[in-house]
């Protein structure tokens, strides 16, 4: 989730549809090559689906056929809003799949529904590109990963911060490079005001400050992304301990869930702080990687120029990991002690 800033917006959105088309290029090669990937979505209680859904327009390379959502409230929203048809909407993923046939869905439900979804369209074959984090809880997240490989579907988390030059650029130094020696420590920056303060859509509030459908406040919110950008740079590995404390300092404001949290992650031979916010005065999302011989900042999305391919950011695997690091978390802040991790994942 992200604040009102039109060029962040732009970005996110331009980057959900390239993932679009990136991972899902190939089921449309293996039916014809020239075919455009034909894709639907699948609910609009998430704010970028008004975002995603006018750029598919005009495109040669995906086609959407369709959009499932069973609230009429906002069927007849997005329909008025972009002038689409009824006949391209449906309330479930069967009525659809009734009418018209498709190779991927893009997910903009509730963190939830995530493995829901993910489990019905694996079971028919088809592909999910859902917006960040990939699920609530390891329980969650390991149904998910189960039924993508049961049924060898690609599973893909989009994150605005996986598509900033400076964020790659940081990787190539850090990982490819090695120039700045083995990192020791990460100090992770994302927040803004507030989701009701920036102006999210009702739709999206009911389940965005619902501690079982998002699995938490602004450490789930904008926890995530530094538990993403963490594993990426530190090649997937998993960490030793986390330890979380949050706070709700507005509860009249958001009455269930924090609105501020800080996690500390531990690992043999570095750490990482994730400071996310629901309480800052802009919109923020940067990164400081401190070496061995040297230290790389990226204190904005744009710090070099270049063409961005979305890499394990975005991958089933590293998504695991930053599941289990929120679901640490949120266990560390109610019991007020670390959480020491396994050598292996736990099984929920």
């Amino acid at each position: 989730m992200g604040g009102t800033n039109f060029k962040s917006e732009i970005l996110r959105v331009a980057c959900s549809v390239t993932l679009l088309v990136l991972f899902y290029t190939q089921a449309a090669i293996a039916a014809d090559a020239t075919a455009p990937v034909r894709f639907a979505m699948w609910g609009l209680t998430h704010d970028h689906a008004g975002g995603f859904l006018p750029r598919t327009r005009d495109r040669q390379d995906i086609q959407l056929v369709g959009i499932i959502e069973p609230r009429d409230d906002l069927v007849r929203r997005y329909a008025e809003r972009f002038h689409l048809p009824p006949t391209l909407f449906a309330s479930s993923l069967n009525e659809l799949l009734a009418r018209t046939n498709f190779q991927a869905v893009a997910v903009f439900t509730s963190t939830f529904e995530h493995s829901n979804v993910v489990q019905q369209c694996a079971a028919r074959g088809l592909h999910v590109m859902m917006e960040k984090p990939l699920a609530v809880s390891m329980a969650h997240a390991q149904a998910i990963a189960a039924a993508a490989r049961e049924h060898k579907i690609h599973v893909i988390v989009n994150y605005e911060t996986t598509w900033y030059p400076g964020n790659q650029a940081a990787y190539a130094l850090v990982h490819d490079q090695h120039a700045i020696g083995e990192p020791r420590k990460f100090v992770v920056h994302d927040g803004h005001r507030g989701p009701k303060e920036i102006g999210c859509s009702p739709a999206f509030l009911e389940w965005l400050t619902d501690p079982v459908l998002n699995g938490g406040g602004a450490l789930t919110d904008f926890g995530c992304y530094g538990a993403d950008l963490v594993t990426w740079l530190l090649g997937g590995q998993r960490p030793t301990s986390v330890f979380a404390v949050t706070q709700q300092i507005k509860p009249d404001v958001y009455p269930k869930v924090e609105d501020e949290a800080t996690i500390v992650i531990t690992y043999p031979k570095a750490q990482a702080i994730l400071q996310a916010s629901w309480n800052w005065p802009f919109d923020r999302k940067d990164i400081e990687v401190y070496g061995q011989t040297g230290y790389v900042l990226v204190p904005r999305s744009n710090l070099v120029r270049g063409d961005v391919k979305p890499a394990g950011l975005s991958s089933l695997d590293v998504n695991m990991v930053v599941t289990e690091i929120l679901d640490a978390a949120r266990e560390s802040a109610r019991s007020g002690k670390r959480v020491d991790l396994p050598p292996e994942p736990r099984k929920f």
